[in-house]
């Protein structure tokens, strides 16, 4: 079982929703845990956007109450054994972060996808409702072309 944490610059959308769908779907997806960060998130820790939550309600996720951003760890890297950035910036600050000794595999979220016309989950912070809606598609594409959990070494490149 993979412990797997997702990773966006905040920690108020894009990592948030992709934890609460890869939650919903853990145990068939060889998950044994899934937790979000982010690399640029404030030190006083916040609730997820509420247009984010609102697109996971739509779709039938939710987050639990309780949850609240948190900025990456040097622990991170020794605790989870997959770590997927949403963008490139994002994985430049996870790779600048990480320990020379670590055993994490790191990674785009949306690497080895196809048809999708991109490869980087869009930050919709700035942008509408429509960008959540998005990200949301893109998340549940990922989680449709889930490797299985023997090949998650092969098919997550290790940067």
């Amino acid at each position: 079982m993979t412990r797997l944490l997702l990773v966006c610059a905040a920690n108020l959308c894009r990592s948030p929703m992709a934890e609460a769908v890869l939650r919903s779907r853990a145990a068939s997806l060889g998950l044994s845990e899934v937790a979000s960060a982010g690399v640029f998130a404030a030190s006083k820790r916040q609730e997820a956007d509420r247009r984010a939550v609102q697109a996971l309600a739509q779709r039938g996720y939710s987050l639990d109450r309780r949850w609240r951003s948190r900025r990456v760890r040097p622990d991170d890297f020794d605790q989870h054994d997959l770590i997927l950035a949403m963008d490139r910036e994002v994985l430049r600050g996870l790779l600048a972060q990480r320990p020379a000794r670590s055993l994490a595999r790191v990674g785009l979220f949306l690497h080895g996808m196809t048809g999708l016309g991109r490869d980087e989950v869009p930050d919709p912070y700035f942008g509408t409702t429509e960008g959540f809606e998005r990200v949301m598609d893109l998340i549940e594409a990922r989680v449709l072309a889930w490797p299985r959990p023997a090949d998650l070494d092969r098919h997550f490149l290790d940067v």
